[in-house]
């Protein structure tokens, strides 16, 4: 079965790219050595620094896993290529307003990684996202959202 494409931005792939690399070649090799040194300390049993370590390079080495599955898997899109017709694609920047509220927002659809919704940048997989793709302007969205 093939794996399903992970949409992301071009800034979205560099920065799995990036993010792996450092826990390669900074976060690894540190934890290695705490281990080593938390370990010449003697008696593993009851060695909290040995534990915290040995913790810690299980949630790098999972994370290094998660992110090489995503990289061999990515999608990267362009938003300035995609010929979306008006429409609301991955990608694009999107000014919305709370009909109830008049609030007025503006969000880029981004890849789930990239999300950060105080930068106005907002996961496809969202129920704004999901809302608004396909939509054009003027169009009318109406959107279950959390807050």
């Amino acid at each position: 079965m093939a794996a399903t494409p992970f949409p992301v931005t071009i800034r979205g792939a560099e920065l799995l790219k990036e993010e792996l690399l450092r826990l390669r070649s900074v976060d690894r090799p540190y934890i290695i050595q705490a281990i080593a040194e938390a370990r010449a300390q003697g008696d593993l049993s009851e060695n909290a620094e040995y534990e915290s370590a040995k913790e810690r390079q299980s949630f790098i080495e999972g994370r290094i896993a998660e992110l090489e599955a995503k990289l061999s898997n990515l999608q990267v899109i362009d938003p300035k290529t995609l010929n979306a017709e008006g429409r609301v694609v991955f990608g694009a920047t999107v000014n919305i307003e709370d009909l109830d509220s008049g609030d007025n927002k503006t969000y880029q659809i981004v890849g789930e990684d990239e999300a950060d919704i105080k930068s106005g940048k907002i996961s496809v997989s969202s129920p704004i996202a999901r809302g608004l793709i396909g939509k054009t302007a003027g169009d009318v969205a109406e959107v279950n959202a959390p807050g």
